[in-house]
């Protein structure tokens, strides 16, 4: 009797064990831009990712060599479909086939998760009558090719879309960026897709020092810095995702989850960056997104830090200071990626 209760009891506490390690897994990625001369050849970055177990990473447009490097691997990948794109693609069923089967079904073996149809679009901007109409025909290509259940078709938002964000219950996207966001919504709730979003509490920390804390956006505050209802805040990242949360909310997109697409803290080059904000910042990144919001407290947020490498071709001064890694593949300093 003694022995065959012991073989359950054993099995339940591998599989509660097997839970808890899922449940705690790292939600993060790192994206991998490539605006440096000086950077390593791409078979060394994939190796870094895999050395540093790094289980995600963003592309910001097709590169077939990281594709042929990436082969056979578990990463996770999220690329974007470049900006200057959007218009023959939006014209183009045709166009939109031959870039699925060129950068995605001829790497089969390649783990694509999503595809961001464009990057930081606003109204004002003069393509952004192509956005959705591409998103539509590369959805179309993705049915096709019979991956629409595996890799979802999303775009990147930037935050300043969110019109409102104090308190975050009164988030707001912007009236002026309806005729782009209320499409955009409608596509990702018609294919089950989530928003992708790149968050910077660096920028609202920077031109608002008189009234943001930097314990407040590093998340080194031990006590709520920010009371909404309910709701308590202690950092600013959880108060600007829950902001974009209650955005959807008025959108009628509640049921819609929110990726960060980026997040990261300079390490240089502006008020604020220093090479230990940005090591407080992305390592307690890292552990934050293991647990929810305070709105949305019921699971993980995946999140991808901005960005692997210092990019030496980015401009202003500051946006060559992001990268965790040196070119020289060293790491600017200790990150523990789980």
């Amino acid at each position: 009797m003694a022995k065959s209760f012991l073989v359950p009891c054993f099995l339940l506490l591998g599989l509660l064990l097997m839970a808890t390690m899922q449940a705690a897994d790292a939600q993060i990625g790192v994206c991998y831009g490539m605006l440096g001369d000086n950077l390593p050849p791409v078979n060394d970055v994939i190796n870094l990712y895999k050395q540093y177990n790094i289980q995600r990473m963003r592309l910001y447009s097709p590169n077939h060599d990281a594709f042929r490097a990436l082969g056979g691997s578990n990463i996770e990948v999220l690329v974007d479909v470049n900006n200057d794109d959007l218009q023959g693609l939006a014209s183009s069923q045709d166009q939109a086939n031959t870039w699925v089967q060129n950068n995605i079904q001829n790497y089969g073996n390649v783990n694509f998760k999503y595809i961001a149809v464009g990057n930081e679009i606003t109204a004002s901007s003069n393509i952004a009558q192509y956005l959705v109409p591409a998103m539509r025909n590369i959805q179309t290509a993705i049915n096709n090719a019979g991956l629409g259940g595996k890799i979802k078709v999303s775009t990147s938002i930037t935050y300043a879309m969110i019109g409102v964000s104090y308190p975050p219950s009164a988030g707001a996207f912007s009236n002026a960026e309806a005729a782009v966001i209320d499409p955009i919504l409608r596509f990702l709730l018609d294919n089950q897709a989530p928003l992708l979003i790149n968050i910077y509490p660096y920028f609202a920390y920077r031109d608002n020092q008189a009234s943001i804390g930097l314990d407040y956006s590093l998340f080194t505050s031990n006590s709520v810095v920010v009371s909404d209802g309910s709701y308590g805040y202690k950092n600013l990242f959880d108060a600007q995702l829950d902001a974009a949360y209650a955005a959807l909310e008025k959108k009628n997109a509640a049921s819609l989850r929110i990726v960060v697409s980026e997040s990261g803290w300079p390490s240089d080059g502006d008020s604020g960056a220093s090479v230990e904000n940005a090591r407080i910042y992305n390592n307690n990144l890292v552990q934050h997104v293991k647990s929810g919001t305070p709105r949305r407290p019921g699971g993980p947020t995946e999140t991808y830090i901005f960005a692997m490498f210092d990019e030496n071709q980015k401009n202003p001064e500051m946006e060559k200071h992001l990268g965790l890694f040196f070119p020289w593949k060293q790491l600017k300093y200790p990150m523990n990626f789980n």
